[in-house]
Formats: C-alpha cells, structure tokens, sequence
C-alpha cells in the first residue's frame, strides 16, 4: 500500500514538475515547488525566476530573477546571495503560512522569507514588474503584501521599485553591489537612504563615504545634475512620517532599463539596445573627480573647470597652505574672521553650487527664504540656509555643522548662504564704497575718452573701407558686457603664412560668414580658418557668439574651436581641419556620393543626432543651433559628422527649453514653421532641422530646390505622400540602393518625419531621437510635416533669412552659399 501512495506520488510529482517545465505560469501554492531546472515565468514574460550559475566557471547555484527576453542573462534579484547552493540539488517551496524556503540536498534550508505574518492561502507569484510577492490568494492590494523581494533590493534598482525607508515595518531598502561580477555576494559598496537631518542618499564603500546624492531639492538630487526629465522615465520624491523613497517608471513599456550599483561602486543607468543586442550606458551617478565626496574639505569647493579643481568658499582661507599647495585638501578652509553670533553676522550667496552634506541639518516646509534667514541667525551654531524646495521657493534647510561636501554646478546648481562675521561684510562693504568713489569718476572720464576716439577712429575708417574694427584682446565680451570666456589668440602673420596668404589655391569653400581656408601650421597641424567677409551680413555680434558658444564645448560631434585671430578689421576662427569638408559636398555630389554606403549614412545621421543631444542636454550650456544644416556639418578622415558654424546659436538658462527672436536668421529649407512664422526656437526647432537633413541624407535630395514631376511638394511633403502610401523606399537615393538595410532605412525615414512635423509638441527630443535610432523601440505614427502644402517656385540654392522682424520675404536678405 505504501508502495502504491509513494508510486502515485511520484506519478503527481513528475506531472506538475513537466507541467512547471512547458507552462509559463507566475505562481506557485504551497504543495508546488521549484527544482534545478525549472522556471517560473512573470505573465507578460519579462522576467523569470529559477536557479542560475552567475558564469559558466561557476559551480555554485543560486535562486534568482532574470530578464527573460534578453539574450544576454542579465541578474535583477537574488534569494541566496550569501549562500549558493554547490549542486543541483535545490528546491525552493511555499509553505501553508506563506513563508518561501530555499533548501539543498541534505533538506538544510539556505535561505527563507522570513514572513512575519501568517496566511491561510498564500501564494507566491512573479509580477511584470520583476517583484516576486507572496499574497492571499485572492488578494492583489501592493499593501498587503505578506513579502516582496522588492523590499529586499541586491544591486539593481527597477522600475517601480520603491529605494528608500518603510518606517512604518522598519524596512531599509538599498543597493548593495556584487563582489565580483560572477559572485553576488554582497561587495564593498552600499548605496542607501541616510535619514539623518535632511535625507540624502550615500554611497559607502564599507564605512567610508564615497559619494551623495545631495537632498532633494524639488526638481532633483542637488548632487546629480544629470537627473532631468526626459522622454525615457519619470521619477519622483517622497518623504513623510511612514515612508521615505526615490522611485521611477518608464515612460514606454518597450524601452527596458535599469539602474545598478557596479562591482566598482558606479551607480549606472543602462538601457537594452535589440539591434546591437547590448546594454548601453545612459548615465551615471558620478561624473567626475569633484563627486568624490569631501574632496576639497571643510567649507572647500570643488569646480571641475578649474585648475586646481578645489578652492575656498568666500570668506575662507586654506587651513593649512603648505599641504593646500601639495593638493592635499582634505583639511578644508577656515574662516578668516571668526563669527560674533552676538554682534549682528551676515550672509554671503554661493550661487549654482550642490549643497553640502545634510546629516547635520535642521528643516521645516513652511518657511520662506526670510524666515529661514531670521531662524538661521537665531542660532548661533547655525552656519548656512538655503530653500528646501527651488521649484516654490517654500521650505528652509539649515546647516549646524562644517559646510562638507560643495561643488559648482553653475546652471544646474542652487544656492546657499553662508554665515559670515558682521566684521568682514561690513569690511566688504566699506571697501565697496571706496571703490565705488574711486572707479566710477575714472570710469566715465575713460569712457568718453574712448567714446571720442572711437568715433573718430570710426568716421575714418568709414571713409576708407566702410567697416567697424575691434581692438586687439585675450578677452571677448559676451552680449551682456561681461568678459567671462577666453581662447587662443593667433597672429595674422602666422595665419597668413599658413594659408599661404590666403591663396585661392587653398580656398575650401565660402559661407554667409564668409571664406574658409586649409592652413598648415609651422609644426605640421591642418587647420581650417573661416574669414570674416566685409560683404557678409554677419559681424562682430555673430563672431562673438560662436566663440561664447562653442569654446566651452567639448564632444566627439561637434567640431573643435582651436583659437581665433582679431587683428584691425580682420576677424577669424581657426578650427581644427576637417579633410572630407562638409556632408554638403557628398550627398549633393552626384560622384561624391557614390563613395557612401548605407552603413556611413546611419553612422552619420547616429552622430548628428548624438552632438545635438549633447547641445541640449548634456552641455554645461543648453544650446540651440539654429542653423543646422548640411553644409554646417563637417566630416572628419573616419567621416564621423562634426556640427559646426554657431554664430547664430542661443544658449537658454537652466531648465528653459525655448525662447523667441524678432531677428529671424536661418537657412530655409530648414527651418521649423514656428520659428520661421513666429520667431520661436527651441531644442524642437533644431530638432526639425534634424529631421530635414535625415531625409536629405536618405534621398540625396536638397528639401529647398526639390522637384517632381507630380506634385508641387517639397522634400518634406513628397517623403510623407510615399509613406502614407506605403511606397517610402522609393526615397531612397540609387547610390545606397545596394548597400541598405530595408527596415533600418524605413526606420530612419520615419524617424525623419516624426521630427519635421508641424507641431513642436508632437516632435520627439533629442534623447528619444537617439534612442529610436539605436534601439527597436515601437514608433508612432508621424503627423503631417511642416510646410506640406507649400507650393513655391524651386531655387537652385539655399536660403539665409537675416534680420527679419516678420516672416514675409519682403523683410529677408537672401545669400547664396556654397559648400565649405
């Protein structure tokens, strides 16, 4: 008889254990187990749980949940990380209360859930998200949750998941990161909330603090400027008596991301790529050696613009010179006046700055600014305030401790105000005065001298060639007057010499700006040098523009500013030389063109797309070209794109997305409807000038100057007519015809269009453009494009629109431009 139960066991046993193997199912009940070799699958089939070996080296056997469509096994969560399994011989299984168990071989449990409650009918059960839960049965409420794996995080942070502090259980959720990428067990870094004062998070390598996030600040960690909102996730705050928690969603299902706490302490962003079958780095917590934490000390700042990156907050002083000039900064500054609570101190603003370390720190959310100040100086252990919330300017965070832990953000940053001794602001002030009596009289009587000489110099050079001069500077002024950007100047005789006096035979090409030229240095080095034409439209105020916006720029797309030269009435920016000139002279070429290929085209339309997103986002400047097209897009001896020309560029402040102009310039063809009409640019109209050139670069067809025997419509139109109709391969030129790939040149061309519709708000930004055109993400449909019914008569040549108050042609200046 026992024979027979114990046989029909097994008969039940092999039953169910086939049925786990072959049914995607997301639950099991307590007579259900899992052995070495079966899986659980989440019901939209995302994730999956079962046992893995993290490397095939690796004997050691752990329970865990992965990605399932993703062909490289990426590990989200593990049960047993501090006690593999050394065979195949686990089990994990759901008991009658609802606690789940991991055991071995010898019926030793591994690991267990550990539920604090008990369950009549409990259930274990993979969710979408990648949370394994154990519930009532009959009871779906994320509240009452017996357990969640998502309360118990490894090293990987996802989407849904609360990170943070459950007060209420007394729950502490954090990353910890893997000791090594095929073990993990837990490493030496931890990345979690710190409650004390206002909430921060910090990242520890062991007990040493490596990096913080900063307080939140209403918008963002102050510590991660990088946190903005975006076309891929959202992400959001919360902080009140039961729980505190950072938590983000994806913004589309189809996009998977990520975020973990690497072997070697890096908090990263990844996002899956189908097409190149990759993860690929998004972003990163840490950007640079100013975000190790402390670096420059007590009341030390920390500017990665600046050599050395540390220095001392105003006010301060380095507390020990000699170690200070050895870049040993780790003893911070001290005051150079002690504070005097009982004789009336003061504030100093530190602007654009990530504050400092908050465990030391006093907050309320009702006060103001004012309030703050007055509570600050009420205290005399008090030593700075800030907002705690700069989207509302609501809200006081006080510091009571050593100002640890500040760098300069500028644009992204916030500010704060440091305690000062009355002694040295009234010193301060004083000296003010004093300079102010002295200055101003010198200062009016210099400017009308200049004022006088300047006319003069000015009426004479008008008779005699007409043009305006500038003096002779290391400096430019910016448009508000100030002087607060510096570049290599060259000699004219040097650039002279090196353009063999600017003989024709060196002549690139000529532009609205005027002439460029191929210059060889006396070391050897090429250069390109763009030369102020006295025909030009464009002067000193363009000039000045292009030097401010790109000087500080830096990418692998955008072509690099070597130095300019101002000599008298000669004005010219001196690159670095691009030996295949511009994309211009390839795609118009009907022989040039026959030298690219479908791979070269993509590579250039990625890296077009790549130095826009780094205009708009990612540089310390937001910048918005303006006159993106394909002559202003040089490409070097690897014909990777370089974005050039930004003398009519526009940086925007902080979170500011678009402004608008009465001095509509551009290049029609170009230009997105709302700018041309209204005079409104944004990171959506270069994002239209975008979408023009992929279109230009798929058919070999200029957009302005676009002909068909059936329709009066411009490029625009005549790619949204074949796409409506299904027939959007035949826009594709005949000289990559052999070279395409059919779903990636449909995808670009319906990239193309998505950015050249009509509206700004139905355009993609540059984030989601560069993750449509590297991933296989579902895209939308596009509207129709801007200017689709335009009916004009072609012209052979492009466009330049300049000093236009409206948008009628009677208040356009056209110039013809060639390729450079």
């Amino acid at each position: 008889m026992k024979i027979k139960i114990f046989s029909l066991f097994l008969f039940v046993f092999t039953i169910f254990s086939f049925f786990l193997n072959s049914t995607a199912i997301s639950t099991i009940t307590p007579n259900q187990n899992i052995t070495d070799g079966q899986t659980i699958i989440s019901d939209d089939e995302t994730f999956v749980m079962g046992f893995f070996s993290p490397s095939t080296v690796s004997r050691n056997r752990y329970f865990g949940i992965w990605y399932n469509k993703i062909s490289v096994m990426t590990v989200v969560w593990v049960a047993n990380r501090e006690t593999p399994i050394a065979d195949t011989s686990g089990v994990l299984l759901l008991d009658n209360e609802g606690v789940l168990m991991l055991i071995n071989g010898t019926n030793s449990l591994v690991w267990s859930s550990n539920t604090s409650i008990s369950e009549n009918n409990p259930v274990a059960q993979l969710l979408d998200t990648g949370n394994l839960v154990i519930r009532n049965e009959n009871n779906r409420d994320l509240d009452n949750y017996l357990w969640q794996s998502f309360d118990y995080p490894g090293d990987t942070f996802l989407p849904s998941m609360k990170f943070g502090k459950d007060f209420v259980k007394g729950l502490d959720k954090y990353l910890t990161s893997w000791k090594h990428s095929d073990d993990p067990t837990p490493g030496e870094y931890t990345n979690r909330f710190d409650s004390n004062g206002y909430p921060q998070i910090l990242l520890r390598k062991g007990s040493v603090l490596q990096y913080s996030s900063g307080p939140w600040n209403g918008l963002r960690f102050s510590g991660m400027p990088n946190l903005k909102p975006n076309d891929i996730y959202t992400f959001g705050f919360e902080y009140n008596k039961e729980e505190l928690y950072y938590k983000y969603e994806l913004v589309n299902n189809s996009v998977v991301s990520r975020m973990i706490l690497s072997t070697d302490g890096i908090i990263q962003r990844f996002i899956w790529i189908e097409r190149t079958l990759e993860w690929r780095l998004y972003v990163t917590g840490q950007m640079d050696n100013c975000d190790r934490f402390g670096l420059c000390g007590p009341y030390g700042i920390c500017n990665i613009n600046d050599s050395p990156a540390c220095g001392c907050l105003r006010g301060f002083e380095p507390r020990f010179l000699d170690e200070w000039g050895r870049a040993d900064w780790s003893n911070g500054c001290v005051r150079k006046t002690e504070l005097n609570c009982a004789g009336g101190d003061g504030f100093v603003m530190q602007s654009g700055v990530k504050v400092p370390d908050t465990r030391k720190t006093w907050f309320n959310e009702s006060m103001n600014l004012e309030e703050c100040k007055v509570e600050c100086l009420r205290k005399c252990n008090c030593t700075a305030y800030t907002n705690l919330d700069i989207s509302t300017g609501r809200g006081c965070l006080i510091w009571f401790d050593d100002l640890v832990d500040i760098r300069m953000y500028s644009a992204d940053g916030q500010d704060i105000f440091v305690r000062m001794a009355a002694s040295e602001l009234n010193d301060k002030a004083k000296a003010k005065q004093r300079v102010i009596a002295i200055v101003i009289p010198i200062t009016v009587a210099v400017i009308t001298l200049v004022g006088i000489s300047l006319f003069v110099c000015r009426r004479r050079r008008q008779k005699k060639n007409g043009v305006n001069s500038i003096g002779h500077e290391n400096k430019f002024a910016n448009e508000n007057g100030d002087e607060d950007w510096e570049l290599p100047l060259f000699d004219f005789n040097t650039i002279s010499i090196a353009t063999n006096n600017f003989s024709d035979n060196c002549k690139l090409g000529e532009g609205g700006y005027g002439p460029v030229y191929k210059g060889v240095l006396e070391e050897g080095k090429d250069i390109a040098v763009k030369r102020h034409s006295r025909k030009s439209k464009q002067g000193i105020g363009e000039f000045q523009n292009e030097v401010k916006c790109i000087a500080k720029l830096q990418h692998r797309n955008l072509v690099k500013l070597l130095g300019c030269c101002v000599d008298d009435d000669e004005r010219m920016l001196i690159y670095e030389y691009m030996p295949n000139k511009s994309l211009n002279s390839f795609i118009f070429d009907e022989q040039k063109r026959n030298s690219l290929d479908w791979s070269t085209c993509a590579n250039i339309i990625i890296g077009i797309a790549r130095g826009l997103l780094y205009l708009h986002q990612d540089s310390r400047l937001r910048i918005i070209h303006r006159d993106l097209k394909a002559s202003n897009i040089l490409l070097d001896k690897e014909m990777n794109p370089r974005i050039s020309d930004f003398g009519l560029a526009r940086s925007l402040e902080g979170s500011d997305t678009r402004a608008n102009t009465r001095r509509v310039m551009g290049t029609y063809g170009y230009m997105a409807p709302e700018y041309t009409i209204d005079g409104i640019y944004s990171t959506k109209s270069d994002v239209f000038s975008f979408g023009v050139l992929v279109l230009e670069i798929v058919s070999g067809k200029k957009n302005r100057g676009f002909r068909h025997a059936n329709h009066d419509l411009n490029l625009l139109g005549h790619a949204w007519r074949l796409y409506k109709q299904g027939k959007q391969l035949e826009l594709i030129d005949v000289t990559v015809e052999s070279s395409y790939v059919q779903q990636e040149v449909k995808r670009a061309i319906h990239i193309g269009l998505l950015c050249v519709q009509k509206y700004p708000e139905d355009r993609p930004d540059m984030p989601l453009v560069v993750l449509m055109l590297s991933s296989d993400i579902p895209l939308p449909e596009p509207r129709q494009p801007g200017f689709y019914t335009e009916r004009r008569r072609p012209q052979d040549a492009e466009s330049s629109s300049s000093n236009a108050d409206l948008s009628s042609s009677n208040h356009l200046t056209v110039t013809y431009l060639q390729p450079r």
